[in-house]
């Protein structure tokens, strides 16, 4: 039995960071009743090159730089065999991103999987961590971010339909760091991820930006929370979700903390939806919290709505078909986030990907 079955770490669904969550569609992952495997489906795509190490350690060898209130974190923390680990040594600027992907995959057991990634001092690199195929997955990712270090993170969820995955992926920032994140989730039968992001040290920059697109019973929730603890730091959340299918999902919440000592903190989240169809829902929570009058500027915007009548009329009018102009459309609407990843034929496998569900569901 999990050291999490218990009434206190236990989940019950009226917590306000579990309100959201269909719990009982988690696969056990929440309460300890699912049965682990001893799967290690990630693993290094390519080559190792010069100032990148990767490995595996027990667990009891690296203790997590993170404590976490979530349950599903906390199981992983305390009985996920190992880490995965990737470092990138100080002074080393990779020109190709560093790949890593799902191998194995499978639905008989729960695979609880702990990664960190770590990048030195004044180094410029991009890891892409690609997740598809079948899977029951809870993931612990800790992303350290060395002074004056540029660290791009792309997390790719291209899961069948019966997978349920679970994640964080906390980032710490050290002084004048660079941290991007783009999170893209096109599948999965339940996906509930938890990017998140420590300020260490003044000078420090985090921007997270992902899109997600929810058919016919689909359950995608994204919770960003931004912990503005240090001085001199600036963030930015751009997230965008499209929806169409009866039962289909998102949820979206964005905290962001501004605690007493972040003076001249400069922060702003936006997240947009767009429905496509009737049944389908999209909840959106910008949340901020701010403990000093002393910063530069803290804001946030939500909207959910339909298709702009006025780009479709005017693609309409050029003689471009409905279902193609609103494929268009929607292709637009994704773009610019899609576009942050420097990786041509991923953007054309997920817009591809985004057109297929299109396809499904008529559009």
């Amino acid at each position: 039995m999990s050291v999490l079955a218990t009434n206190y770490l236990t989940p019950t669904g009226r917590e306000e960071a579990w309100r959201f969550t269909p719990l009982n569609r988690l696969a056990g992952l929440h309460d300890g009743t699912s049965t682990s495997v001893n799967r290690k489906s990630l693993t290094l795509r390519g080559d190792v090159r010069p100032g990148v190490n990767t490995t595996r350690i027990s667990r009891e060898l690296v203790a997590s730089v993170s404590e976490s209130n979530d349950a599903i974190v906390t199981r992983v923390q305390a009985e996920a065999e190992d880490v995965f680990i990737v470092d990138i040594a100080a002074d080393t600027h990779l020109p190709e991103p560093v790949s890593l992907y799902r191998a194995t995959g499978g639905v008989d057991g729960a695979e609880l999987s702990r990664v960190r990634i770590s990048i030195g001092e004044n180094s410029t690199a991009s890891v892409i961590m690609e997740n598809s195929g079948s899977a029951i997955l809870g993931e612990d990712v800790e992303i350290l971010v060395g002074p004056g270090a540029h660290l791009t993170f792309v997390t790719l969820q291209e899961w069948t339909n019966d997978s349920v995955h679970a994640a964080r992926h906390h980032a710490i920032l050290d002084r004048d760091s660079t941290f991007k994140s783009t999170t893209v989730t096109v599948g999965g039968s339940l996906v509930r991820l938890l990017p998140t992001v420590e300020f260490s040290g003044p000078g420090s920059f985090a921007e997270l930006s992902g899109v997600y697109f929810a058919t016919a019973g689909q359950h995608l929730e994204h919770r960003i929370h931004i912990d503005h603890g240090i001085a001199h730091a600036k963030s930015r959340v751009n997230y965008k979700g499209a929806l169409s299918g009866e039962g289909a999902h998102t949820v979206w919440i964005g905290d962001v903390f501004i605690r007493s000592a972040a003076e001249g903190t400069d922060t702003y989240e936006l997240n947009r939806n767009l429905l496509l169809s009737d049944g389908a829902r999209a909840d959106s929570v910008p949340n901020l919290e701010i403990e000093t009058g002393e910063i530069i500027g803290a804001g946030h915007a939500s909207t959910t709505g339909r298709f702009d009548d006025e780009q479709l009329f005017y693609l309409m009018s050029r003689g471009i078909p409905m279902d193609e102009a609103r494929r268009l459309v929607v292709r637009g609407f994704f773009a610019e986030i899609i576009s942050h990843i420097e990786d041509e034929q991923i953007q054309d496998r997920l817009m591809g990907r985004i057109d297929s569900e299109l396809a499904k569901v008529g559009h």
